[in-house]
């Protein structure tokens, strides 16, 4: 597995393309009827190799006027998980897939929600590499 390579991949425009922003309205028209209702944007990033594992990170992002507080966020992980929109099991196979000969995606797991910011909490997405 050539780390380099790997993160060379992982360009603004391939994150985009992976999460799209409006995967976020998306989101919260399911979750509430409407999309304005939702307290963050998520955004896909790329945080690196290391020791066989990928991490991606879900950034959550503090819409204006809103607050992101730890409470809205500690049980997403959970949430995310499982949420066909969010789809994280399917953006690990696009990733995957975009891996190609480099290294496969063989298992993941969502972290804990992690406090960047009063603006910005994450949550990693981690993936273990064969």
């Amino acid at each position: 597995m050539n780390t380099t390579t790997i993160d060379a991949l992982f360009t603004q425009e391939t994150l985009d393309t992976l999460f799209p922003k409006e995967r976020t309205d998306d989101f919260f028209d399911a979750l509430f009827g409407d999309a304005s209702e939702g307290a963050y944007d998520i955004e896909l990033a790329y945080g690196g190799t290391s020791g066989g594992q990928l991490v991606m990170e879900l950034r959550l992002h503090e819409r204006p006027g809103c607050c992101l507080a730890c409470n809205l966020t500690q049980g997403l992980p959970q949430v995310f998980s499982r949420h066909p929109i969010i789809n994280v099991s399917g953006l690990v196979g696009d990733i995957d897939s975009l891996l190609g000969d480099n290294a496969s995606c063989k298992e993941w797991t969502l972290g804990f929600t992690e406090q960047r910011s009063k603006e910005m909490h994450i949550i990693p997405i981690n993936i273990i590499l064969e």
